[in-house]
């Protein structure tokens, strides 16, 4: 059966994307040819204006902000146990494509679903809608099934969420240092041990497991925390994407997960950065590869989150203080953490949109054929993947003022959450507006930053 023609710039891929093997965003050497300190410029201004509108809003505006508009009474059901199973049935098929199909990164399905679908698709649909992991979670389902074949669960108990903290570090290590990650051998047997351990800790300590120690359950259980659409007293609700952070309490848990995504995808563009490699004492134009850093982007994945909750830490305490406050530190970073939330979506979303643009496109021709039998499975007939959008200045203008959008929206609306928490815990407009001071000040110079990465160039 003849292959599917694809687009005459698929040869040159490689010397044009380099980043694409390895399920990282595009090189954005483009961008430098547009005024980007312009728009960097402009996307601080809106956010430190957001600051300082904030200071002398209405009292009552965060509460009509962030009020909810109520939907359908919210039942339990087996619909997502069958979903569940269903999606872990197709994990079945990826992972034996993984190890039976095409070695090809860009033509096997299971590194496309995995970093493509999954890492970049599911995640920003996760934070901006609210918990659709619920519904295809590939463990809640066969777990559900066993527990009805065989009885009550055990009765061990996980205390904290350190478990699935060290397990989201450690897929965050893998993406960030192993030199193949997107390997289709490599990440099946990755993803089959991962499944199977995960499975087996589920069985010994219930449920809560997945909630507590799957380090990709408690991530994505916190941006759908951001999303629009959640639960609360039984019904659906929809309000802005925040509601469910700024009305709610949330726990160290929470807060940890909250700091860690947004610290590993922070040092995700970081470590792509021409700035990165001359810090390490290489030439980014002769790079080496990436098994000769593994050791330095570990060692910078755990600095840039130590960092990070350094940062935080020293901006909420003179905040407590100005608002004369008697929180305790660690209570505090518990209840301002969550609101880094918008952040580390606004740059997920930034960072890897022009991955999501080319690599969806091989995903769709890879889950079609998955084993290059000649089948059609989703009809695509001729499908072309193409690559133009980054041929032509007024595409590539479109594309980086649509990552910088969402880099600075999602800095203003973490401003509004952390400003609606504060009025909530201080109790008046003016206690807010003062311990807020700082921490507002930290999220307008992470707004240099992140838009400072999208323009840097990369290897």
């Amino acid at each position: 059966m003849k292959p599917k023609r694809l687009s005459p710039l698929y040869k040159a891929l490689p010397l044009l994307l380099p980043a694409q093997a390895d399920a990282h965003a595009s090189e954005q050497g483009l961008v430098l040819l547009l005024p980007t300190d312009v728009y960097t410029g402009a996307g601080v201004a809106a956010v430190a204006a957001t600051v300082v509108l904030l200071a002398f809003a209405p009292a009552g505006l965060m509460t009509r902000l962030f009020a909810t508009v109520r939907l359908w009474r919210a039942r339990p059901g087996l619909l997502p146990v069958l979903t569940s199973c269903l999606s872990f049935l197709f994990l079945l098929v990826v992972v034996t494509a993984g190890f039976l199909g095409p070695r090809d990164p860009l033509a096997n399905p299971l590194p496309l679903t995995v970093w493509t679908i999954f890492w970049i698709g599911m995640v920003t649909v996760q934070g901006l809608l609210g918990d659709v992991w619920r519904w295809v979670n590939p463990w809640s389902g066969p777990l559900a099934v066993l527990h009805r074949a065989f009885g009550a669960w055990p009765v061990y108990r996980v205390r904290g969420a350190w478990p699935g903290a060290l397990t989201f570090l450690a897929f965050m290590g893998f993406l960030l240092a192993d030199p193949a990650p997107s390997d289709p051998d490599r990440l099946a047997a990755l993803v089959s041990v991962y499944w199977l351990a995960t499975f087996v800790a589920s069985c010994i300590f219930g449920p809560r497991w997945l909630r507590r120690g799957e380090g990709l359950t408690l991530s994505l259980t916190a941006f759908a925390r951001l999303g629009m659409f959640g639960r609360r007293g039984g019904r659906m609700r929809a309000g802005l994407p925040g509601w469910q952070i700024a009305t709610r309490g949330a726990g160290p848990g929470l807060a940890l997960i909250s700091v860690l995504l947004l610290g590993c995808g922070s040092f995700d563009g970081v470590n792509e950065t021409f700035w990165w490699l001359t810090r390490l004492g290489l030439n980014p134009l002769e790079f080496p590869g990436r098994s000769f850093i593994v050791v330095q982007n570990l060692l910078g994945l755990v600095l840039a989150n130590l960092l990070l909750v350094a940062v935080l830490a020293l901006t909420l305490w003179p905040g407590l203080r100005l608002a004369r406050s008697d929180m305790s530190l660690m209570r505090a970073f518990a209840l301002f953490a969550p609101s880094m939330l918008p952040i580390a979506l606004g740059y997920h979303v930034a960072h890897y949109l022009t991955s999501f643009m080319v690599d969806g496109q091989y995903a769709l021709v890879a889950l079609s054929d998955p084993f290059l039998t000649g089948a059609d499975l989703l009809g695509l007939g001729q499908f072309y993947v193409s690559t133009g959008f980054f041929n032509t200045t007024d595409t590539v203008r479109r594309i980086f003022l649509t990552q910088a959008g969402a880099v600075v929206a999602g800095h203003v609306l973490a401003v509004l959450v952390a400003h609606a928490i504060a009025i909530r815990a201080f109790g008046s407009h003016r206690r807010a507006a003062l311990s807020q001071a700082p921490l507002a000040a930290f999220m307008i110079a992470y707004t240099l930053f992140g838009l400072w990465l999208l323009s840097s160039p990369r290897f």
